[in-house]
């Protein structure tokens, strides 16, 4: 038998070997993880992130803010194994990413993109099943039907459930996603953006799932624009500015008036909510001069 023969069939007999997946096991709360070390992401030869550190904690939501092109995207792509690193590391679970295999690396984290498109028109039921895959073939399979319709009752697209996914709007097909990932039922959840396309009550209530996840003992990375969002739902807040962390911290040492305006290179004030005390962020603005007054009557 020839060495390329004996090497073709090695290469079939490690193929037809299952292994059987490494379950993710209980954490702690406080405990990390997802951890970015000295991470640095090039385009085109150009850093677009460069000496970010990271660590993501179960129980915890922690926010990605920042003005447009400042890595928050590409970051969160980093720590999900999407993008390749010109240097430094990313670790689920105390592991590099390319020690877990791809279903290893999905049962314990789950990734929501701003795009989220597909090709063929599945029912929302189907797409949010496909959150399920990881689990295929393992005890907790059983339990798929009662998490998919749990998830699509919590984002509200429960009356979808039989509709294909072109059929909805830009909104609703972002809550159909949001339910496929959590359907995952990973411990890390990355999202980007979740809030982009919704109204005003489905963005409270996209943050309020993020929230209660967090509160169960998930680790939650949610990318916003909204400061106010991040002030209200944040445990911790991460600003980037140019690639690289500008600040880190609780929201009342990151959302201040003179750090912000420095960022996003504009005015900008920080008032408490007068009843909750929450972080209000509003960009100074100036009205035209030929408004006036409405005279009482």
């Amino acid at each position: 038998m020839s060495v390329r023969e004996r090497r073709r069939r090695a290469r079939l007999s490690l193929l037809g070997r299952r292994v059987a997946p490494r379950i993710p096991v209980p954490t702690s709360p406080g405990s990390i993880r997802a951890q970015v070390t000295g991470v640095r992401v090039e385009r085109a030869g150009r850093p677009v992130l460069d000496q970010v550190d990271l660590a993501i904690r179960a129980g915890e939501l922690h926010a990605l803010v920042g003005p447009n092109g400042a890595g928050k995207s590409t970051l969160l792509a980093a720590v999900s194994g999407d993008l390749p690193l010109a240097a430094g590391a990313v670790e689920v679970d105390g592991r590099p990413l390319a020690e877990w295999s791809a279903v290893e690396l999905a049962l314990r984290r789950a990734v929501l993109t701003q795009r989220s498109a597909l090709s063929f028109p599945f029912a929302v039921v189907e797409v949010v099943r496909m959150g399920r895959a990881p689990w295929a073939g393992r005890p907790e399979e059983a339990h798929d039907d009662a998490i998919v319709a749990e998830t699509m009752r919590h984002c509200d697209v429960i009356r979808f459930a039989a509709r294909s996914l072109p059929s909805l709007s830009g909104g609703e097909q972002a809550r159909v996603a949001l339910a496929r990932v959590l359907a995952q039922r990973a411990g890390v959840l990355l999202l980007d953006e979740p809030t982009a396309a919704l109204d005003l009550h489905h963005q409270e209530l996209v943050m309020r799932i993020a929230r209660d996840r967090a509160d169960a003992g998930d680790a939650v990375v949610v990318v916003l624009h909204d400061l106010a969002l991040a002030g209200a739902y944040a445990d911790r807040i991460t600003l980037l500015a140019d690639g690289r962390v500008r600040a880190a911290g609780t929201p009342a040492t990151v959302l201040t008036a003179p750090l912000l305006s420095e960022v996003y290179r504009h005015d900008i004030e920080v008032v408490p909510h007068p009843r909750t005390r929450l972080p209000l962020v509003v960009p100074r603005r100036r009205g035209p001069a030929h408004r006036t007054a409405v005279p009482e009557e």
